[in-house]
């Protein structure tokens, strides 16, 4: 299989339970929820999304023909040996492309291996640290993992419909965007509330990192 690839770049993990751990990441081109263009926005499951994931020509990006092939291009961008290596597979929507053959090379080269996804498609095996960032109008078919990431707030989202999916860590993440201020207010209030919940922040946002 070959692999559609955005962009690949090492930075630290900026959101949710992993943030400030030192990551590459490795975007995937394409989602199920959105084509990308503005044109189809207002259409789109996400409307808010602010990720560019078409084509392959950012930094590190390209067309990969085999999972060893990718593997080795994202184990290139961890500097040296030192920690343990960690690749964070994001997009777009990652389990469009993802599949056990690239996780198990992943391994194989002490890759540990994270996802960043809606959850609207089946996971392959293998992945270490799953993060399920649910959107409107789409059918949640991954409802368990490590963290669930929900962007806050959105009325067709409530928090509560998901407090009881087997996560180990549920986080409220401030929609970004002229009203980002009052956003995080908001999300301040529910995790008050409703203690289950955790404030994520994007401090990758904050600091001016990728």
């Amino acid at each position: 299989m070959a692999y559609a690839v955005k962009e690949t770049y090492y930075t630290l993990q900026g959101e949710g339970a992993q943030a400030g751990r030192a990551a590459v990441f490795c975007r995937f081109s394409g989602c199920n929820l959105w084509s990308g263009l503005e044109q189809d926005r207002e259409s789109a499951a996400c409307r808010f999304c602010d990720t560019d994931f078409r084509g392959q020509d950012g930094p590190g990006g390209g067309r990969f023909p085999s999972a060893a092939a990718l593997a080795q291009h994202v184990r290139a961008h961890w500097p040296g040996d030192a920690g343990r290596p960690y690749v964070v597979f994001t997009g777009g929507e990652p389990a469009l492309q993802l599949d056990v053959a690239l996780v198990d090379e992943c391994h194989a080269l002490g890759l540990e291996v994270g996802i960043e996804t809606n959850g609207t498609r089946p996971l392959p095996r293998g992945i270490d640290w799953v993060c399920v960032s649910p959107k409107p109008r789409s059918d949640l078919l991954v409802r368990r993992g490590d963290e669930l990431k929900l962007v806050f707030p959105q009325p067709e989202l409530e928090p509560d419909a998901f407090e009881s999916l087997e996560f180990q860590h549920h986080f409220l993440q401030p929609m970004d965007g002229a009203e980002r201020e009052a956003n995080t207010r908001l999300a301040v209030a529910y995790c008050h509330a409703r203690p289950r919940w955790r404030l994520s922040l994007q401090t990758h946002k904050l600091l001016g990192i990728p």
